[in-house]
């Protein structure tokens, strides 16, 4: 290989994250709507059906498929099945920032408004529930946040003798934040807080 072909390579490549192949992408949306005169967010509690985190509070949303041209034509699909509208329901959509999950996901998120005329229908076999909560609410109140630890822990037929300083290797510990918003009866935790407060923070 000379060196004119791996300029090429080099100038014809498009960076992406690296192992992000590896990744299960998924993309959410946070939806707006208004409600009694004022702006709320709307929420879906998981069927208590889903193999995955049943009960739970999310946004709708869910993987994307290889139907789905980007991220934003998956999260309109999951936001119509889920809460059973139509396009004519959905408006002013815009990406926010995309997270990179340490437990081996990439979620793309976006927030848009759902018209208040819109029937919404959720589909029981993934939706238990809906509810929404003022905007203000969460423009006027702090996550509360806590930290998860994680150890290092290599296997048993990890080779050792091929680094420095062997099983005396000096790992580094990862914290990971958690993040909680708590309205009423309803504990809004996990990505979904994570990403509820990134969006408060574009919006404020």
């Amino acid at each position: 290989m000379d060196e004119k072909i791996i300029l090429q390579k080099v100038k014809s490549h498009r960076p992406s994250i690296l192992g992000s192949e590896d990744f299960t992408k998924y993309a959410i949306l946070i939806p707006i709507i208004q409600k009694d005169e004022e702006l709320h967010i709307l929420f879906e509690v998981r069927s208590e059906e889903m193999r995955r985190q049943p009960g739970e509070i999310c946004f709708p949303g869910g993987k994307i498929d290889a139907q789905d041209k980007t991220g934003q034509d998956a999260a309109l699909r999951e936001t119509k099945e889920e809460l059973g509208i139509g396009d004519e329901d959905i408006s002013g959509v815009f990406p926010l920032d995309y997270m990179v999950s340490p437990f081996g996901m990439i979620i793309y998120a976006y927030a848009g408004f759902i018209h208040s005329g819109a029937s919404i229908k959720p589909n029981p076999s993934e939706v238990g529930d809906t509810f929404t909560v003022p905007l203000k609410h969460f423009m006027e109140t702090e996550p509360q946040v806590y930290s998860v630890n994680f150890h290092v822990q290599p296997e048993e037929d990890f080779p050792f003798n091929l680094i420095v300083g062997g099983e005396d290797y000096n790992w580094q510990t990862r914290q990971l934040d958690e993040y909680f918003y708590i309205y009423e009866d309803k504990v809004i935790w996990g990505l979904t807080a994570k990403i509820l407060s990134h969006f408060i923070n574009v919006v404020k």
